[in-house]
């Protein structure tokens, strides 16, 4: 089989909000696209993300409906460290971005916490915890 994962694709309510969010996670996105209906920046490694209004979805799904209830797809942000983890989650929620799950040291080695991007998505932010560190993890 030839398929290969290319590109992570998100509806957005809000182009310029969305953006913006993402921005203060470290992704690069071009500067001027806020207004635009589908922007894609490529990370590293070359895999993609990308962001389409609902409008854009719309003009070729006229059924679409945006998900509701249950687990939506969610994307994690390693931090340098488990106080990273800590402070961007406190300066996220500070800015009003909707927290899910505080900073916690998980079972499983790292210091991890949830932020909801403007569209409800899940955002983990985590770092490996300083014995997990150590013992390789």
């Amino acid at each position: 089989m030839s398929t290969r994962l290319d590109v992570l694709g998100f509806v957005v309510s809000d182009m310029a909000r969305a953006l913006a969010f993402y921005r203060r996670l470290g992704l690069h996105i071009a500067e001027g696209s806020d207004t635009e209906p589908h922007v894609e920046a490529t990370l590293p490694g070359g895999l993609r993300i990308a962001w389409d209004t609902v409008d854009t979805i719309r003009s070729f799904d006229a059924a679409y409906e945006a998900p509701s209830g249950g687990h939506r797809p969610g994307l994690a942000f390693r931090c340098d460290d488990p106080a990273e983890v800590d402070r961007v989650y406190a300066e996220l929620t500070a800015d009003g971005v909707e927290g899910h799950l505080a900073p916690f040291d998980a079972f499983w080695g790292q210091r991890y916490a949830t932020v909801h991007d403007p569209d409800g998505n899940p955002v983990d932010l985590f770092a490996p915890l300083p014995a997990a560190v150590e013992a390789g993890g």
